[in-house]
């Protein structure tokens, strides 16, 4: 008679899912659950940049860029990769000072595209004038990488008289957006699976801390500031929503969307409140500042279409979420992307 035993339970470990780079809903739980508790206790919210350490006014951030194909209508991985993080320095309220470059690469690369993604790369820094100071280089075998991964790092100081962060806005401010969505992600998508808009979409990759420093004169009627990257507008919206713990409604008529951006999102079934940007950002501003916030980044080419796409209500609401008034005079919650609607695109 044999006898009878319980097996063990089988378990299969989770695995990463491209979803869990998408800055939506699945990173924030990565960040939450695995990553930052790895690092220790922090306070406050994670911002595009974090303040240095005993400095009082330098911050810091750190990007990698693994977008694909490497060269898009209106940019490449190289530009991308400076504009990027001089752009989550500006948002913090920093101008840039130094960069660092690290660049992963994979052996078989032709040299002659390496040439231009570097040339690129130095153009745009120099356009932007901060410095590349250090850096460093990896080669790996074939099919370790896809050609070319680049990691910036970035040094800033912040400007004087703006203090702004995604825990800043406040009852009854003014949302600003500075120029139309939807550009960067459709224009990679397309020719990477040549759909043909790239003829019309180009994308909007490009620095934004000039009309940055310009809104530091409004000191401290400017509250958060953050540019829709990875998970697009909505994400940006519902990140600065929760940490602030305020409500936003979003006037959908207001929203400036390219009518190549919205027949390729249409056209593909996207969500162009989820697609990537990267020449674009929300400003929270106090009411009695938001017209001359709106007149000063006008005055700027980043800043030429700036328009005003909603509020947080003085009173009332769902502390954290983000409502979006339709056309037809409904309301439905903008929720945070889950996963990843368009993979490697910055």
């Amino acid at each position: 008679m044999t006898s009878l035993e319980c097996p063990v339970p089988y378990t299969e470990n989770e695995r990463l899912l491209l979803g869990h780079g998408a800055g939506g809903r699945l990173t924030a739980e990565l960040l939450e659950s695995l990553v930052l508790p790895s690092f220790g206790p922090r306070e406050g919210p994670l911002e595009d940049a974090a303040l240095l350490p005993g400095s009082g006014h330098l911050v810091m951030s750190t990007d990698t860029f693994v977008v694909s194909p490497l060269f898009f209508p209106g940019g490449d991985i190289g530009s991308l990769a400076v504009h990027g993080t001089v752009n989550d320095l500006a948002m913090r309220g920093a101008r840039p000072v130094a960069l660092s470059v690290a660049l992963l690469l994979e052996e078989g690369l032709e040299l002659t595209e390496l040439k231009a993604v570097l040339r690129s790369l130095g153009e745009a820094a120099q356009e932007a004038g901060v410095p590349v100071i250090t850096g460093d280089t990896k080669v790996v075998g074939r099919g370790a990488a896809d050609k070319v991964f680049i990691t910036t790092t970035g040094v800033g100081r912040l400007l004087p008289g703006l203090s702004v962060s995604a825990a800043g806005a406040r009852p009854g401010d003014a949302v600003l957006l500075s120029g139309p969505i939807g550009l960067h992600g459709t224009a990679v998508l397309s020719t990477r699976e040549g759909l043909g808009f790239e003829v019309d979409i180009a994308s909007d990759t490009r620095p934004l801390h000039r009309p940055v420093a310009a809104l530091a004169g409004l000191g401290s009627g400017v509250h958060a500031l953050r540019d829709p990257t990875r998970g697009g507008l909505a994400a940006a919206l519902n990140e600065i929503a929760r940490d602030s713990g305020v409500p936003v409604e979003i006037d959908e008529q207001a929203l400036p969307v390219p009518a190549p951006v919205a027949a390729a999102c249409d056209l593909l079934g996207l969500d162009v409140l989820h697609v990537a940007n990267e020449g674009c950002m929300v400003a929270f501003v106090a009411p009695g500042a938001a017209e001359e916030a709106l007149a000063v980044l006008r005055s700027l080419p980043e800043g030429r279409e700036a328009v005003r796409i909603g509020e947080v209500p003085p009173a009332g609401g769902h502390p954290g979420r983000v409502v979006l008034r339709t056309a037809v005079g409904a309301r439905r919650v903008m929720d945070m992307p889950v996963g990843e609607q368009l993979p490697r695109i910055c």
